[in-house]
Parts: C-alpha cells; sequence; structure tokens
C-alpha cells in the first residue's frame, strides 16, 4: 500500500487504505484542530516520533474497549476501594497531558506527546472535544488519562500514574461514565497484554469503521465533564 503525503487541505485518504498492522496511512500536514477532527472522524490518528514528520495512522485489527465487557479483578477492586483516591475531571487536562507526556515507561524510551501535541489537544480542549480524568492523592495527582470525545465514542490518547493503581482508577471512572453516556466503544488504538486484562478486544479495521460511522451519527456533547 502506498503512504500519502498530505498537502495544506485537511483531507485525507480513506482509512481502509492504510498499510494492515499497525496500519501507517499518510505522512505530512498539520495538528490543526479541523485536521485532527476529521481523522479521528474518519479512523485515522496521529502518532510520531518528535525527530519524524506527522505520522498518521489507522490500525487493523484496532483494539477497543467496550464498557459492558470491562473487567477488574476483585483484587484490585479490593485495593482501590482502600486508597484513599479522589477522582476528578476536565480540572487539570493540560497538567495530565503533560504528565503523560513525561512519566517513563517501561520497554520504552521518550515520548510520542510532543509539545506540538501537547499544544494540539489542549486546543481541542478548549474546544469541548477532549477531557481528561484525574487521580488525586493527598491533594496532589498521581494518576489519569486524556483523549477525544466525539459523537458515543471516546478516543484514548495516552494515561499516566505515579502510584500503583492510578490509572486503573482513571479507567474504571471513565467506564463508568462511558456506560451512563451509551457509549459504543472506547478506542485504545492498540492491544497490549495491559490493556487485555481489562477486556479490549481487537476487532477488524472494516468492522471498526462500520462502528465509528454508527457512533457518530450521534450527537457530540461539547461540554466540561466536571460535573458528570
Amino acid at each position: 500500500m502506498p503512504v500519502y503525503r498530505l498537502n495544506l487541505r485537511p483531507v485525507f485518504p480513506p482509512a481502509h487504505m492504510a498499510e494492515k498492522g499497525d496500519g501507517l496511512l499518510a505522512v505530512g500536514g498539520d495538528l490543526s484542530r479541523e485536521r485532527l477532527l476529521r481523522a479521528y472522524s474518519e479512523g485515522i490518528f496521529p502518532w510520531y516520533s518528535p525527530a519524524d514528520p506527522i505520522l498518521w495512522w489507522s490500525p487493523d485489527p484496532r483494539a477497543l474497549l467496550f464498557p459492558e465487557e470491562f473487567h477488574l479483578s476483585r483484587r484490585n477492586r479490593r485495593y482501590l476501594k482502600k486508597s484513599g483516591f479522589r477522582v476528578r475531571r476536565d480540572t487539570a487536562f493540560t497538567a495530565v497531558v503533560k504528565a503523560c507526556a513525561e512519566t517513563p515507561r517501561r520497554h520504552e524510551s521518550g515520548t510520542w506527546i510532543t509539545p506540538e501535541m501537547q499544544t494540539a489537544y489542549i486546543d481541542l480542549h478548549d474546544a469541548g472535544h477532549a477531557h481528561s480524568i484525574e487521580i488525586f492523592q493527598h491533594h496532589a495527582l498521581v494518576g489519569g488519562l486524556y483523549g477525544l470525545s466525539l459523537g458515543r465514542c471516546f478516543f484514548a490518547e495516552s494515561m499516566f500514574s505515579l502510584v500503583d493503581h492510578a490509572s486503573k482508577a482513571a479507567l474504571i471512572d471513565l467506564v463508568s461514565l462511558a456506560q451512563r453516556r451509551n457509549f459504543h466503544f472506547i478506542d485504545v488504538q492498540f492491544l497490549t497484554p495491559h490493556l487485555q486484562q481489562f477486556g479490549v478486544r481487537e476487532i477488524s479495521r472494516r468492522e471498526y469503521l462500520l462502528r465509528l460511522e454508527r457512533a457518530l451519527k450521534k450527537p457530540t456533547v461539547r461540554k466540561s465533564w466536571q460535573d458528570k
């Protein structure tokens, strides 16, 4: 499959033309609000290293968490009940994005959340499209996640944890909110053993695009999640 070079117009080739596997589709373009919203609505997202040009992907298969299939072990649930965590939403979006970029991860070096990416998603948050879930312990931000909400789906971008299980607490709150708002799915892009333990599973890109189309027929609620 060819990799397409984007120009100044915020348009993409069809997602089904991406490579199999990781799904590289296109290179170039920018991270403008218009382009990012179009990308996600068409099953495409940016992901690249600081030294690379902007790369756009649509994996096949795609990893999703269906809210009704979420699983958390009894041991983890017992721990979280005793953790003293406090959950907030959309009160520290910039701090969550920054922490996701700066928190070291096992088996990874560096980050794909470049300053340019941070600025772009903060702009999406200011426009009511991107949201964060924040976990506090003793008044300190110790974990969280962020992503985009469009229609009845959530595109999870990244999470971080400074203490054990803090990111799990954020994921639990996201799933609970997704269930209350009748989200069709939470898109996590790629399957990992860590995510698989929560019930994340893969579907084909073809099925994903059909599900995405149905989910996006529902209106996007561009409001703060603080009181949800």
